[in-house]
């Protein structure tokens, strides 16, 4: 039996688009003498719909689009992800399905039974877990079709009480089946990979998985798509990052023609910039946009997003904002439009000294004789804002925000300043991980100037000022928020491992005390197993570790 697994980008609620991908990579396989197509999880809608899948109206267009798909499967059978309706009057209204589809008919209905509910998963929010599980016949062989999940309560520490294959096994199934839709991670590959190699040795079967690829909003896919022999051997990975379609021959328990490989994992820094690339480039060409401004300081943040969004959109597409004020010194101009011809993108300077003055001048009367303090180091941040806000809405532009996590994490930033924006591009990489990203920018040729990268990080909102100034060092900073949010370990549990108390306890209150503004910056890129957004979710007036 020859499977093709079709690792596709879909746009969540573009039912047009996505059926009409489906369609031509149906026809495409059926060409290569394919017996069966595969595609991902919810792939008819995309994931994750969220709200949509509260409208009656989504649901429906999901099931026409099935039939639509259906009347090309003549001479061929696929498998689709959907949202399909629960005709119980008990439960959830929806079941997270896949339609089996053979000679232009909708032959069998799996439903998904783990829903995850961790992190920016809410599927028991939408979804009733299916309870039925029965093996699909086709072309003399039995197939095992599960959804993401249900192939990952395979552990010492289980989630869930029961196990979809371990039910499915007893119907003697000649091989497995897996849609997904697997969130990418910089970490997250070498789990996906031993936890489908474990499912292949713990039933003795071959194992077919295919994974979505591109980004929704925050959340990126990173394809990956992977086939394993019985005994739990990678027999074939396919591409990070970009779609694909391969084919692929079953004989018995056998995968044809394929010998073990070894999965050989890129750095995590590269994986953030393949990741960071797509997510970009999607978020512009789903919603409809395809130029970038932002505003460019002469260091490492902004110089990080600006060659991101060059290599992403075309430089001809990224608009540079040099915004210069009393306190910018002569070298970050300098860097900055060292970059801004590095990479030939549009660029504008636009001091901000007389819209700051005008501002002090005109809030004197109000502040009397006080001392100058983080108030009028805001307004600079804002009247940098507002003329980015300008050049967007002028000229159609969509904002990046340049803030790292080390920043967003702490809330050393401006609200309605440097932290405002469409789309967060590095809100999850960490201070010390944006200087190993410049390197890996660069590591075919400067693009990124040097100085932006060994000088010392600055605001420039007061005289010589430093980071340092306002937070520890970035080697320790980075080191106990990682601690804090990656690992979620108490103040006190970090403390046990050597830091300093007082240091620890400061940046732990640092960090909930930030709550309010990340509630109103833009949505971040996912990069990494715990980012800011949708899966962390933590009261802003909580008590606890403050």
């Amino acid at each position: 039996m020859k499977i093709a697994l079709a690792q596709l980008n879909y746009h969540i609620g573009n039912f047009e688009a996505n059926t009409r991908k489906i369609i031509n990579h149906i026809q495409l396989a059926k060409t290569e003498g394919a017996e069966l197509v595969v595609f991902a999880e919810l792939a008819v809608c995309g994931y994750p719909p969220r709200d949509f899948l509260e409208f009656d109206e989504f649901i429906e267009l999901c099931h026409q689009s099935a039939l639509k798909i259906a009347q090309h499967c003549n001479g061929i059978a696929c498998v689709i992800g959907l949202p399909v309706k629960n005709t119980q009057a008990a439960g959830k209204d929806l079941y997270n399905a896949a339609y089996f589809i053979e000679d232009g008919e909708i032959k069998a209905t799996v439903k998904k039974a783990l829903l995850p509910n961790y992190d920016v998963f809410d599927e028991h929010r939408y979804f009733e877990p299916g309870i039925q599980f029965d093996c699909i016949n086709f072309k003399g062989r039995k197939i095992a079709l599960t959804i993401c999940e249900d192939l990952w309560n395979i552990n010492d520490n289980p989630l869930y009480v029961s196990n979809p294959m371990d039910q499915l096994i007893l119907q003697q199934p000649d091989l497995m089946i897996n849609i997904a839709a697997s969130p990418f991670s910089y970490s997250h590959d070498d789990e996906r990979m031993v936890v489908l190699a474990d499912n292949a040795k713990k039933y003795n079967l071959p194992l077919l998985y295919v994974n979505q690829v591109g980004a929704q909003t925050e959340i990126v896919f990173d394809g990956g798509s992977l086939v394993f022999d019985r005994i739990g051997n990678l027999l074939d990975e396919m591409e990070y990052f970009k779609e694909d379609l391969r084919l692929y021959e079953v004989r018995g328990n056998n995968i044809n023609g394929l010998k073990p490989k070894q999965h050989l994992p890129v750095s995590d820094i590269e994986q953030i910039y393949h990741a960071l690339i797509l997510g970009i480039q999607d978020y512009f060409v789903k919603s409809g946009f395809s130029r970038a401004v932002l505003g460019l300081s002469g260091g490492i943040d902004s110089a990080i997003v600006c060659a991101l969004a060059c290599r992403a959109l075309g430089a001809e597409n990224v608009m540079a904002v040099l915004m210069p004020s009393k306190h910018s010194s002569d070298h970050s101009i300098k860097d900055a439009l060292d970059l801004v011809n590095n990479f030939e993108c549009m660029h504008e300077i636009i001091p901000i000294k007389e819209t700051t003055d005008a501002f002090e001048r005109i809030l004197d009367p109000a502040f009397k004789d006080l001392p100058q303090n983080l108030a009028e180091e805001n307004i600079q941040a804002r009247c940098r804002g507002l003329i980015l806000m300008a050049m967007s809405n002028k000229f159609g532009y969509i904002l990046l925000n340049t803030s790292n996590k080390s920043e967003c994490a702490v809330g050393y930033g401006t609200l309605y300043g440097d932290m405002c924006g469409a789309i967060g591009v590095i809100g999850d990489v960490y201070k010390t991980q944006a200087f190993e990203l410049a390197k890996f920018i660069n590591k075919d040729g400067e693009m990124i100037p040097l100085n932006s990268i060994v000088k010392p990080p600055s605001a420039e909102l007061r005289p010589d000022q430093k980071d340092s100034d306002s937070l520890p060092e970035y080697d320790i900073l980075d080191k106990i928020l990682f601690q804090y949010i990656e690992l979620k370990q108490s103040s006190s549990g970090i403390i046990a491992q050597g830091y300093d108390e007082t240091l620890v306890r400061r940046i732990i209150k640092m960090v909930n005390a930030a709550e309010f503004k990340r509630y109103q910056t833009p949505p971040i890129l996912r990069v990494s197993p715990k980012a800011f957004g949708m899966g962390r979710r933590m009261p802003i007036v909580g008590k606890y570790l403050s």
